[in-house]
């Protein structure tokens, strides 16, 4: 996500440092970047040049679609990593790689109740289809990184984000895990970080260990529905629109 650092890192001093320490990586990013939207508004500027679009497709999912293609249109390299050659994003590629499908894919997936389940593969990859993470490798090993990126399996990228997740402050704790074999992580079963339920001790995680609670203000649509108009639009998300 653009507004944190990996294992879910705030860009806050003592997290940027931690990160950029564990990492060997100085020059690391000490602010958040853009958001989706944010982000394809300076594509369309000019201020940004080059995009990688992975595993989605936001051509057709971001809001305002025609100045997201033009967007698009104006990059001066646009390259996408797709388990489908042709959407309505890969159209404007000028690198267009191949990637797995979900049931191809091997690793972990977390849902939204904090459970980190193995997701194991089904189906044999087709063609050259390649998992998200050798790609990145392989892009980062011609750009010169290779070293930063020398990833073999799916494990050893766990592993990594286990031993990053906490330092024994944070809710997000894997860090039992962070030794954890390749045997060991092939078996994993489900487990439930923070807990069945998180703060039931009535500890928060905010330097007084209180929660915080964020007041808001209304804000009344400027068009409100009257006699000859008796109706109110709301534009939703789909979830198959969305994770397209």
């Amino acid at each position: 996500l653009a507004n944190q650092l990996a294992a879910h890192r705030d860009f806050d001093p003592a997290d940027v440092d931690e990160v950029a320490a564990f990492w060997g990586a100085p020059n690391i990013a000490r602010q958040a970047g853009l958001k989706a939207v944010d982000q394809f508004e300076a594509v369309h500027d000019g201020r940004v040049k080059a995009l990688w679009i992975i595993g989605t497709n936001p051509a057709v999912s971001l809001p305002d679609t025609t100045r997201v293609q033009e967007a698009l249109e104006r990059c001066p390299l646009v390259v996408v990593s797709d388990c489908i050659a042709e959407t309505e994003t890969t159209r404007f590629a000028d690198v267009l790689l191949p990637a797995q499908g979900w049931g191809e894919k091997d690793g972990t997936v977390t849902n939204s109740e904090r459970r980190v389940s193995r997701q194991r593969r089904l189906l044999e990859p087709v063609g050259a289809a390649m998992p998200d993470w050798w790609i990145v490798c392989e892009v980062a090993s011609r750009l010169g990184f290779g070293d930063a990126f020398a990833y073999s399996n799916p494990a050893e990228i766990f592993r990594e984000h286990a031993a990053l997740a906490n330092g024994g402050s944070r809710q997000l704790d894997l860090g039992r895990l962070r030794e954890l074999s390749d045997s060991a992580y092939n078996a994993l079963a489900p487990i439930q970080w923070g807990g069945p339920s998180c703060f039931s001790s009535g500890q928060f995680s905010t330097p007084d260990g209180r929660a915080r609670f964020v007041p808001i203000a209304a804000h009344v649509p400027v068009q409100q529905p009257e006699p000859a108009y008796p109706l109110i639009l709301n534009t939703g998300r789909l979830r198959d629109r969305w994770h397209t």
